[in-house]
């Protein structure tokens, strides 16, 4: 719920803070999220009400006769934009590696290279206490993954061995192979972000 109201509040302005009815539905979006939730009223007036306890959230005060709410993450820990969008995605959805990071955190900053990422990455590792740890590299995953601290420690859990791809003998093969799999990830990111845009576009009319 507060990388919610952290999104919110970047990418659609016009809207924040929010209502109770507009944090549900943030809450249970479809799109920029891992695990998907179903929350009801009550359930995110709990969750309001621990992230209050914590000071990371309250009551936004203004004109408007339906109570509002807001975050508190610049309050707190003071954050630069590249550290709020990449904090705000691990809040979002989970552990990730910089390349995810970077394509999904660009809806709320754009990052010139991987190495501004991972420069990010280092600054939230040092601070005093750490808000991001980086995870041990599990077997059959090509990178290492990143995750927030803001909940606790992160235990991994140990995943078998993931099947090994086919590779070929002859080298032309396996560029092409190789080819392939980049340009469905690219079409992948692509359909991604155009439901991330169509649900905005939506959300405008309701």
């Amino acid at each position: 719920m507060l990388g919610c109201l952290v999104e919110k509040e970047i990418t659609t302005p016009e809207y924040y803070p929010l209502s109770l009815n507009a944090l549900v539905h943030a809450c249970n979006q479809k799109s920029n999220r891992d695990p998907l939730m179903n929350l009801d009223e009550d359930g995110v007036r709990n969750a309001l009400r621990a992230l209050g306890e914590q000071a990371l959230a309250r009551s936004a005060s203004g004109d408007s006769r339906v109570a509002k709410y807001e975050h508190r993450l610049a309050d707190m820990f003071n954050f630069t934009r590249p550290q709020t969008a990449i904090f705000c995605e691990l809040l979002l959805r989970g552990p990730q590696t910089p390349g995810e990071l970077r394509n999904r955190a660009e809806r709320m900053h754009p990052f010139e290279d991987l190495n501004v990422v991972q420069s990010t990455l280092k600054h939230l590792m040092e601070r005093q206490p750490p808000l991001v740890k980086l995870l041990p590299r599990q077997p059959g995953n090509k990178e290492a993954r990143y995750a927030h601290l803001l909940s606790g420690d992160v235990e991994v859990r140990k995943t078998p061995p993931a099947k090994e791809t086919a590779v070929f003998s002859n080298p032309v093969e396996n560029a092409r192979m190789t080819e392939l799999e980049t340009e469905i990830a690219a079409l992948q990111k692509e359909i991604a972000d155009l439901k991330m845009q169509f649900a905005e576009f939506r959300k405008q009319f309701e």
